[in-house]
């Protein structure tokens, strides 16, 4: 989209690029992290394997699913059952869930700088490991918020009470009729605050939060800016990885840096100004504490 031609990943040894990264963020003006799926999955949010089985084992058993993802999509045949599985899908991955190493390790590296979070991740572990709620904008909503279907008014509403008490009397894989959330304002059914389609609302916060990303990245067009992307895949790569790297493009002095076990090639433009690091993101965080505390 921004670049008519890209180059391999590099190929220098992993030690060097955390050198070459861990003196980037030492130097920086400002430091704005870009955050996907792969930051909570690196932090023990895995969204398949045995922690999917513990939590979901009769809806594995029903249904045959292979991890949460697929089983956000599945069209439930009653809404007792549809929120009998989503209230269980928030409980787990907003309200009791730890942390997170790599956030806590990422909060130690930024945390005293001048930074901004610009994430997808809709999990919450940003706000819950200390970050300052003024600081992040998460694009694409919040487990712990609903949303009217239609959608009826751009308002999100607090889930969390209601969430405990589906989780707490759901039996058979249904919630008690009565628990169906509703809209306060219309009557209609209650949706998830996530950008699926053209009916996500953006409500007062939302614009709040994109005018403090927007205004942070105005004031920082110049000077030694870090763009550190960590984890984000290839599903909305507009949203991080290609204004990145239009930044670094435009910014003679800034550094492009990206944690990822998934190689993705790189523009030629911003080659010789980009790290990329093709390990695990704790690790790789957690390595470069190390080296500053030696």
């Amino acid at each position: 989209m921004y670049f008519g031609k890209k180059t391999s990943a590099f190929t220098e040894p992993s030690w060097a690029r955390t050198e070459q990264l861990n003196k980037a963020l030492e130097t920086a003006d400002a430091i704005v992290v870009g955050a996907g799926a792969g930051l909570s999955t690196s932090s023990g949010l895995h969204y398949s394997g045995p922690r999917f089985e513990t939590h979901f084992g009769d809806f594995i058993e029903k249904y045959r699913f292979p991890d949460m993802y697929t089983a956000g999509f599945y069209p439930y045949p009653t809404p007792e059952e549809y929120w009998a599985y989503w209230s269980r899908h928030i409980y787990w991955n907003r309200y009791d869930r730890p942390v997170g190493e790599a956030y806590r390790l990422l909060l130690e590296l930024v945390g005293g700088r001048e930074y901004f979070v610009l994430t997808t991740n809709v999990d919450h572990c940003f706000q819950d490991a200390g970050f300052d709620e003024e600081r992040i904008f998460a694009t694409q909503g919040d487990y712990g918020l609903w949303q009217c279907s239609l959608p009826c008014c751009e308002r999100t509403f607090g889930n969390e009470e209601a969430v405990r008490r589906m989780v707490e009397l759901q039996r058979d894989m249904r919630i008690p009729t009565e628990l169906v959330p509703k809209c306060p304002a219309c009557g209609r059914p209650m949706a998830m605050h996530l950008r699926c389609d053209d009916r996500f609302v953006q409500d007062a916060a939302w614009y709040a939060a994109q005018a403090r990303c927007t205004g942070f990245l105005s004031r920082h067009r110049t000077g030694r800016v870090v763009y550190l992307e960590l984890g984000v895949g290839g599903n909305t790569p507009a949203i991080i990885k290609y204004p990145f790297w239009r930044f670094t493009r435009e910014n003679p002095d800034a550094v492009y840096a990206c944690i990822n076990p998934e190689p993705w090639p790189l523009p030629v433009e911003i080659a010789p100004r980009a790290v990329w690091i093709g390990a695990d993101i704790r690790k790789t965080l957690e390595e470069i504490i190390k080296s500053r505390a030696k």
